[in-house]
């Protein structure tokens, strides 16, 4: 009876013990690039363990709206969303881009299946107010309320890959445009408490880069009191200063590594041998 007990209590504590869970956001002029994309995804298909792979696809909800005359406006990095642009960016991530990468994971013996926000009610939002001292209305633009974890997990046990795509809603039929390295740490900190969390943001450069126009100058680490320098020097691009503060979001809410790097480095990133890692101060 007693070596029961003892097995029991072996057994429960390692049913306990948190797992590895890589949340990875792939975007920039990766997903542009059919060769470098199915290159991404082929590495990204080995990695061993429980994986969410968020996309986003900005470039090419852009040129579909230019090819349909409609206008498009980025500050620091977003992208203000009117009614016509949130038709677009929908068929963009929710449909091609989002279905397209399931299907390569697939073809590489990677189970997958492609949520949106929407879908089994994965990630719930509000409308971003806009903001009178800025003059700026963000227009159907979401910023996250709450990630259902429930939906997740029991996939990730089953050893599938999710695949969200930044679409979310407001639980009451509005569709919201969300910036998908928003999407990725607000998944990423909703799991923490489950599994241990590493956030990758992947893209077509090899880091946080000191010189944007010299691949080679990757800042290895960077804490906040760095951050608020490179930002008040402007030696940072609109686009990076979302995917910082991000990072910095999720490590002060539990997740446990946030690396910024090269998608081609995938690999190297998971074992944090490549890339940007961010620290805490």
């Amino acid at each position: 009876m007693q070596d029961q007990q003892i097995y029991d209590s072996n057994a429960a504590a390692k049913k306990a013990v948190k797992e590895a869970l890589f949340v990875v956001k792939i975007g920039g002029n990766i997903i542009d690039n059919a060769e470098k994309l199915e290159n991404f995804l082929q590495q990204f298909s080995t990695i061993k363990g429980k994986k969410i792979l968020v996309h986003g696809g900005g470039k090419l909800a852009t040129q579909l709206a230019k090819d349909l005359g409609i206008e498009q406006e980025m500050v620091e990095g977003r992208r203000i969303t009117d009614a016509a642009t949130l038709k677009i960016v929908t068929m963009v991530y929710a449909g091609y881009i989002n279905k397209n990468i399931v299907a390569q994971l697939q073809a590489n013996g990677n189970n997958a299946i492609g949520f949106t926000g929407a879908d089994a009610n994965l990630i719930k939002a509000h409308k971003r107010l806009a903001s009178a001292s800025k003059g700026i209305d963000y227009g159907f633009v979401g910023d996250v309320d709450e990630v259902n974890t429930a939906a997740i997990k029991p996939l990730l046990e089953q050893d599938i890959t999710i695949v969200v795509a930044p679409i979310t809603h407001d639980g009451n039929g509005q569709l919201l445009n969300t910036n998908a390295d928003t999407i990725a740490q607000s998944i990423a900190t909703a799991m923490g408490n489950q599994y241990h969390v590493s956030l990758l943001y992947c893209f077509e450069k090899s880091g946080v880069l000191l010189d944007a126009n010299d691949d080679e100058s990757v800042i290895p680490t960077i804490d906040q009191a760095y951050f608020k320098k490179l930002k008040e020097e402007q030696l940072i691009f609109a686009g990076m200063i979302p995917k910082l503060e991000n990072a910095f979001t999720a490590l002060e809410k539990g997740v446990e590594k946030v690396i910024i790097g090269k998608a081609e480095s995938i690999l190297d990133l998971v074992q944090a041998k490549a890339g940007t890692t961010i620290q805490n101060n």
